[in-house]
């Protein structure tokens, strides 16, 4: 009895996202804690598998990128940690744009306009995938908590989750995990 009544009570426990989701502040977000996990080559599980549209009408599969390391960028205008970490991102795609290293946003929420505006406001050159309908986060929910954005990943050349950041993507972090996937470690 005394184990029941012990893991009952530990359901009462709130973490932090759980705090966040019932604030009911208005904010439109649940902000990452701000973890950084990069898994070792032998954990990473299977190959990603996703396909989508990008905004501008082109059609995408994981299929693709083969042998590229692919970040992944789950996103949305109004989101203020979205928008604090679009220049870096943006830095970071062109100091790897020409190493082979593919971008691409996943933006969950946003219709065209509103998108190609946030782009141009923060300069952001790499595509991004329409994702109101889900399909996307859906395929990736073992790795992006559905309303946990901005999140980041990282695949290596074989497609696998090499790298997730929940929160903010500090350039340097972020530099280091492409480096370190793109180095096949």
């Amino acid at each position: 009895m005394g184990a029941a009544v012990l893991a009952l009570a530990g359901c009462g426990s709130q973490d932090v996202l759980t705090a966040q989701a019932k604030a009911g502040d208005n904010k439109n977000y649940i902000a990452g804690d701000g973890s950084v996990n990069e898994y070792p080559p032998g954990s990473r599980g299977s190959r990603v598998s996703l396909e989508g549209q990008l905004f501008n009408g082109e059609k995408v599969s994981s299929r693709d990128w083969a042998g590229k390391v692919v970040v992944l960028n789950f996103w949305y205008a109004a989101c203020a940690p979205c928008r604090a970490e679009a220049p870096d991102l943006a830095a970071l795609h062109t100091e790897f744009k020409d190493k082979g290293v593919l971008f691409y946003g996943v933006n969950v929420r946003d219709d065209a306009a509103t998108a190609e505006a946030f782009e141009r406001t923060f300069k952001v050159e790499y595509p991004s995938f329409d994702d109101r309908d889900g399909g996307i986060l859906l395929a990736m929910t073992e790795y992006v908590p559905p309303r946990a954005v901005p999140t980041t990943l990282v695949l290596d050349t074989e497609g696998r989750v090499s790298a997730r950041i929940l929160g903010i993507s500090q350039k340097g972090t972020l530099k280091a995990l492409i480096t370190s996937a793109a180095a096949g470690s």
